[in-house]
């Protein structure tokens, strides 16, 4: 069979009623290729005044990539970084040896109504780049290549599929890829990628045969051609890369290969050495501290 694992996540409040679904780490599997950190957030509908806003915090040795499918929000960081992020973009943060920022609602939408609903991964840097000089790249949704195959939209957000080649630089091989299949569509998928997985966004499919329920990440077997198909519309996320080049340790919001880097970060950020974000007066303080930083149940942010 062509799934190997199924996760189903798990429910996280990140304050103000701000819930999301978290996919990864778990504690049956802690990576897809380079992905370390897995939330699907929404659809919510933000009423007129809420804050679901989040205050400047770190990041090292991680790539934030952040996808909209519906609503907006504003990215500033200790770059000076200031980027509105839109449906259909990709917005690839490299924290590498460090970098602060915020991600709150446009001035624009505080008193609307809107939907809010995307995704957030983590990707973590090969071990030879967990130091890199830290950097935030928006590519336009219009810059990414989109191909109609079998009755399904492809576009292929990071790496290359169906000979498209996304044009977001990144430090390893990875794979991410946002389909929309329309009802009674069958689509194969190759091998992308030595480890690749789907999830079902919106809508249930059959993934050789099996059921895969809405919002369930599907593991699938290596190198192999997978049948995706669905008796009405449906919307899948296809993740994956290389291995990692080793086990990671994560805590609250930071990913090393060494546990004594990230007692440094956390040190960093208390003394508040890491960096600031124009214009903000706020911050995310460090949370209480454990003996060993290890997974899997950070405070993540």
């Amino acid at each position: 069979m062509g799934i190997q694992l199924t996760l189903t996540g798990s429910g996280k409040d990140l304050g103000g009623g701000f819930t999301v679904l978290r996919l990864l780490p778990a504690a049956q599997r802690q990576s897809v290729g380079p992905f370390v950190f897995f939330d699907h957030f929404g659809p919510l509908a933000v009423q007129p005044g809420a804050n679901h806003d989040v205050r400047p915090h770190p990041h090292i040795g991680l790539a934030t990539v952040t996808y909209l499918f519906d609503g907006a929000m504003m990215h500033r960081d200790s770059l000076g970084s200031v980027q509105r992020i839109e449906p259909g973009a990709i917005n690839w943060m490299t924290a590498g040896r460090g970098i602060v920022h915020s991600e709150r609602a446009p001035d624009d939408l505080k008193a609307k109504a809107y939907l809010q609903h995307g995704l957030q991964l983590w990707a973590a840097l090969p071990q030879a780049h967990e130091e890199t000089a830290p950097e935030f790249t928006h590519t336009p949704a219009s810059a990414i290549p989109v191909l109609l195959r079998d009755g399904a939209q492809v576009r292929v957000l990071i790496g290359e599929a169906f000979g498209q080649t996304s044009p977001v630089q990144t430090f390893s091989k990875t794979v991410y890829l946002d389909i929309q299949l329309a009802a009674g569509s069958r689509l194969s998928l190759p091998p992308l990628a030595e480890e690749l997985a789907i999830y079902a966004v919106e809508g249930t499919l059959q993934v050789d045969g099996q059921p895969l329920a809405e919002r369930t990440l599907a593991i699938l077997a290596p190198g192999m051609a997978t049948q995706i198909s669905v008796d009405a519309p449906a919307r899948i996320a296809v993740i994956g890369g290389e291995p990692l080049d080793g086990r990671r340790f994560i805590w609250w919001n930071f990913v090393s290969s060494r546990k004594e880097r990230i007692v440094q970060a956390g040190d960093d950020w208390e003394a508040q050495k890491m960096g600031q974000v124009a214009g903000e007066t706020e911050f995310i303080p460090l949370p209480a501290r454990q003996p060993q930083p290890r997974p899997p149940e950070p405070p993540y942010l």
